[in-house]
């Protein structure tokens, strides 16, 4: 069953679609008038459409997209439809990780040109509200995010994007690395909140891809312990490979009898059971960040966060977190391209979505739209 009609939409390439085709002129020769897009029409019914280029708007960029990571939102709302109250109602194109190269500027533009690699922060806020002012731009109410209905997002080849949430990638990064900087980025804002900082004791609970860059900012932030569980034997050594100093299959050993009491939780499964399991070990005046969303809601073992005083709190994306990321990937201290599993072309955007589904040794399906 498809969705209703199109409706009009608002989002970061507003500003460039609402442009009239005169326009074209402006951009490179080499830049054509069409792309190809992979566009949601109904749960598990992903078509690869012709849409019109975008054009960029005054501050705004031309990206021709090069590498698009896929998270576990684009195979949520390719299976069902909906993430709780974001309900896709009418076609939306995919993806919210891209990474790419400016082809064209639009008016106004000053600090990008054509030829840089950037690496896309997909979400632009309205810049004014009570939110946006003092910095918490990720908690806009109005923020017009990538791949969030009714805004499309970036599994197509190319994107129109505010020159504010372009941010250039300096070698020996490349276009799959400058995708991988969104994923990245929430480990970075998960580190943020949780304040792990030089001799930090480190829980991360999950090991899928926000884990394992989770575990690796960890590191990078000075922890000198991140213990990583999961029930996966091939993610489990991948995150050791990266840096973890103990890993821990919660199959074979129960998290209560590891003996480990971090000071800090990052709970990147989304699993609402591993959540409650993994407070309870946390240490007097530790910290647990809910990073992974899975159920509506966790039960809190209350009397342990009272007696111990345990901060929770929950992250919701990231705010200002491109540079660091940026930093951390480019010197080595954080490795992104060891979590690519699967290389798709963008006709097989479908088949990235379901990878996971095929192959347990998945961990980040990338998706190259320049290639077919």
């Amino acid at each position: 069953m498809g969705f209703a009609a199109p409706v009009t939409t608002t989002g970061p390439q507003e500003k460039a679609t609402d442009r009239t085709m005169s326009d074209r002129p402006h951009l490179p020769s080499a830049v054509p008038s069409t792309m190809r897009a992979a566009v949601l029409h109904g749960p598990e019914d992903l078509r690869i459409e012709e849409r019109p280029v975008p054009l960029p708007g005054p501050g705004q960029v031309l990206v021709r997209v090069e590498a698009v990571g896929i998270c576990g939102s684009d195979v949520h709302y390719y299976r069902h439809g909906r993430i709780g109250e974001f309900v896709v109602r009418a076609p939306m194109v995919l993806g919210h990780e891209p990474g790419g190269t400016v082809v064209a500027t639009g008016p106004g533009v000053r600090r990008l040109r054509p030829g840089q690699l950037v690496s896309v922060e997909p979400g632009v806020p309205c810049g004014r509200c009570a939110q946006c002012r003092p910095g918490r731009y990720n908690l806009c109410p109005d923020v017009s995010f990538y791949a969030t209905p009714p805004v499309d997002g970036a599994l197509c080849e190319y994107v129109a994007v505010d020159e504010d949430f372009a941010h250039p990638v300096p070698e020996p990064l490349n276009a799959e690395s400058a995708a991988l900087l969104e994923p990245l980025s929430v480990g970075v804002w998960a580190c943020r909140k949780a304040r792990v900082s030089p001799g930090s004791r480190v829980l991360v609970t999950g090991a899928g891809p926000i884990g394992l860059v989770a575990a690796q900012t960890a590191r990078a932030f000075g922890a000198t312990e991140v213990v990583v569980t999961d029930v996966s034997p091939h993610r489990l050594a991948l995150a050791r490979d990266l840096g973890a100093t103990a890993v821990l299959d919660v199959t074979a050993t129960r998290l209560a009898d590891s003996g480990f009491e971090p000071d800090v939780l990052l709970e990147c499964s989304g699993v609402p059971a591993v959540a409650d399991e993994a407070i309870r070990t946390v240490g007097r005046a530790g910290r647990a960040v809910l990073v992974g969303m899975g159920g509506d809601s966790v039960s809190l073992p209350l009397a342990h966060v009272q007696n111990f005083e345990i901060e929770v709190t929950g992250t919701f994306r990231y705010a200002g977190t491109w540079p660091t990321a940026i930093a951390l990937a480019a010197s080595g201290e954080v490795e992104l391209l060891r979590l690519v599993s699967h290389r798709y072309g963008l006709g097989d955007a479908e088949r990235a979505l379901t990878a996971g589904a095929r192959d347990r040794t998945a961990v980040k399906p990338l998706v190259l739209p320049r290639e077919a």
